[in-house]
């Protein structure tokens, strides 16, 4: 596993499993085979209705919580309801402290929320805090009114759409930039891109390790998510090769800079 550092000084695995779409009778189960694949970076959300499910999962390892980096979202909207939502958390996550804790989206009132994730933050209950969906415009704004620097910015991000100037500006504040729906959820036909299709075969690899590779090469954390567990050992099996400048280029190339999913 590789790691990056965040601005609070904890380390993150650049590698994650994400719970989205995986329902609640299903949530403990997936996880416990991500776990035993080698994950050790859990994202969940409460909009996603199973953080009990990770917390089991984790409770039950055979590993001590500090080795686990466990991220959550909320949806709440103000100071006093994001409250009440970070104790809940950290109940059904059945945890003293959550790593990391993000705004899902922009949201009327995200300044009294934030305003609670950094009393938290300061309370121990979270050491990390940051924003999902936010532009560059909203990030600054919140650096504009806190004291507390977000530690992560969790976007749409692929192969094409690569978010290359928000990545910069993220870089560049030392927010680390993070990508969910990493494959595209298969959307633009990712899994039989010709392009993609070639590097994999040079490398022996298939073209969802040669994305990820491409993601975490590119410094970017990525949460892929998946049920199967021979697929969850698939994705994780990405830290024993290297992509040279060619391949990486070459997949640069594939930018087209919007996205799949129709979000402003």
């Amino acid at each position: 596993m590789e790691y990056i550092t965040l601005n609070t000084g904890y380390k993150m695995p650049i590698l994650g499993f994400g719970v989205y779409q995986i329902p609640q009778r299903d949530t403990e189960r997936a996880v416990r085979d991500a776990i035993d694949a080698g994950y050790r970076h859990i994202d969940t959300a409460q909009l996603y209705r199973n953080e009990v499910g990770v917390g089991k999962a984790i409770s039950k390892a055979e590993f001590p919580r500090e080795d686990f980096f466990i991220t959550t979202k909320l949806f709440t909207s103000g100071y006093q309801s994001t409250k009440k939502q970070i104790d809940q958390a950290l109940k059904y996550l059945q945890t003293d402290y959550i790593d990391l804790m993000l705004i899902h989206w922009v949201i009327r009132d995200y300044h009294g929320t934030y305003q609670a994730l950094e009393e938290a933050f300061h309370e121990g209950k979270l050491r990390s805090i940051g924003l999902s969906n936010f532009n560059q415009n909203q990030v600054q704004d919140i650096l504009d009114h806190f004291e507390v620097k977000p530690s992560v910015l969790q976007n749409e991000m692929h192969v094409f759409y690569q978010r290359t100037p928000l990545r910069q500006f993220s870089k560049d504040k030392n927010i680390q930039f993070e990508s969910w729906a990493p494959f595209g959820e298969g959307m633009n036909n990712t899994f039989t891109n010709d392009v993609l299709r070639t590097i994999a075969k040079k490398y022996d690899k298939t073209v969802a390790q040669i994305i990820l590779r491409f993601i975490t090469q590119e410094g970017v954390v990525a949460i892929p998510k998946s049920v199967k567990k021979e697929r969850m050992m698939e994705n994780f099996d990405i830290f024993n090769f290297k992509l040279d400048e060619w391949a990486m280029d070459t997949i640069r190339g594939l930018n087209e800079e919007r996205s799949l999913f129709g979000w402003p």
